[in-house]
């Protein structure tokens, strides 16, 4: 399993590659954002589109990080919560085991009494 998940990371890779070569010219260009209202006029410098393309995309991966960030801090605290419980339950029941079993807290077991 090992071998095929390398295997897959070489076969997307060598496809990035492909996909970056054959694009490279389109990719290259600069654009620039232009904000205009009545007074407020803005222009961005130049950009190349690979920018524009892999600032998002990082920002996505760094975001999508710190949500899993977040939610594996969430998931070990209630794990930690519940081997708390889990061993107090386990105290209950050791406690509960080693109780000597007497007649007087137990009914008197006769059936009629069960038919009522």
């Amino acid at each position: 399993m090992k071998y095929l998940k390398f295997i897959l990371y070489v076969i997307i890779a060598l496809l990035l590659i492909v996909i970056i070569v054959e694009n490279h010219e389109p990719l290259s260009k600069t654009v620039f954002f232009r904000f205009d209202m009545f007074w407020l006029h803005y222009r961005t410098v130049d950009i190349p589109l690979y920018y524009i393309a892999a600032i998002p995309f990082l920002l996505g991966v760094i975001i999508t990080g710190i949500f899993g960030i977040v939610e594996r801090y969430k998931l070990n605290k209630q794990i930690k919560d519940l081997r708390k419980i889990i061993k107090n339950k386990d105290k209950e029941f050791s406690s509960l085991r080693n109780l000597s079993v007497t007649g007087d807290s137990m009914g008197s077991g006769d059936i009629d009494d069960m038919s009522n």
